[in-house]
């Protein structure tokens, strides 16, 4: 059994389980699990669930998860870091954020908890999943920072040709107002064996299928994408005569993902 934690409000980078703890006994959403013990957890999860509080700092105020989510949660020291950046280089004028592939929600709460944004919207297609990031965001205290959508997102941005289920006040703020930032599918863990990954083999979505959208809306895109991204691609997207900026995102030494700025972002002082 892991050893108790003295603070678990201050973030810290633990790579304790979480502990053998019974937060509640409401039933939950079905797809929706809160694990507790290493038992409970599918075999192919464990070494996901090992990572414990550094996952979700709050794990044990009753975090609730999907099984598909443990393999693309953000890390919140992660997704701490790359909100601190995007609101300390965040293009002129710009006060809305919107989170395209939201999952149970570990870079939305840090959007919110950011302090940056006058409103963050939040946009997930998988019900069981939003259900998550609803309940986490009220476990941060952050819930009524974040408008929530339930569907795919290029359809409710106006961004895939589909309008009947856009929401047309959203695109139109997002274009005055917004940036977007995405952390897509990669299309399972094939990217981890890749030396340089294509991007455009990524699945559902390729990677120009993306950004090319998105660019509909607002150029001003951040992509939360593979570590081991083929450079290249992201380059060819970027306007002649400009740069963009790539950052990795480390735990433990080790670069976790990276992501992509794309637009008129200020310099980031790293």
């Amino acid at each position: 059994m892991a050893r108790k934690r003295k603070n678990i409000d201050r973030f810290p980078q633990s790579s304790e389980p979480p502990r053998k703890k019974r937060v509640s006994t409401t039933p939950l959403p079905d797809g929706v699990h809160h694990y507790q013990e290493v038992d409970e957890v599918p075999c192919d999860l464990q070494k996901y669930w090992h990572q414990g509080y550094s996952i979700f700092s709050k794990y044990d105020a009753g975090i609730w998860m999907t099984d598909d989510a443990w393999y693309g949660v953000t890390h919140e020291s992660v997704a701490n870091k790359i909100a601190l950046h995007m609101a300390e280089v965040a293009p002129p004028k710009r006060s809305i954020i919107i989170d395209a592939f939201c999952g149970v929600g570990g870079n939305t709460i840090a959007f919110a908890l950011s302090g940056k944004w006058k409103r963050v919207y939040a946009i997930e297609k998988d019900a069981a999943t939003l259900a998550c990031a609803k309940h986490n965001a009220e476990i941060y205290g952050v819930a009524d920072r974040i408008t929530w959508f339930h569907g795919d997102c290029f359809e409710i941005l106006g961004a895939s040709g589909k309008t009947e289920k856009t929401v047309e006040a959203l695109t139109a703020i997002t274009g005055q107002f917004g940036v977007i930032f995405a952390s897509p599918p990669w299309g399972g863990p094939g990217y981890r064996t890749a030396d340089v990954f294509d991007l455009e083999s990524m699945q559902p979505y390729s990677f120009s299928y993306i950004y090319d959208s998105f660019k509909k809306l607002t150029p001003n895109q951040v992509l939360y994408l593979p570590r081991t991204s083929d450079l290249r691609q992201i380059a060819a997207r970027v306007e002649r005569g400009k740069k963009t900026q790539i950052v990795h995102y480390c735990t433990n030494g080790t670069s976790r993902a990276l992501c992509a700025y794309l637009g008129d972002w200020a310099p980031l002082k790293l």
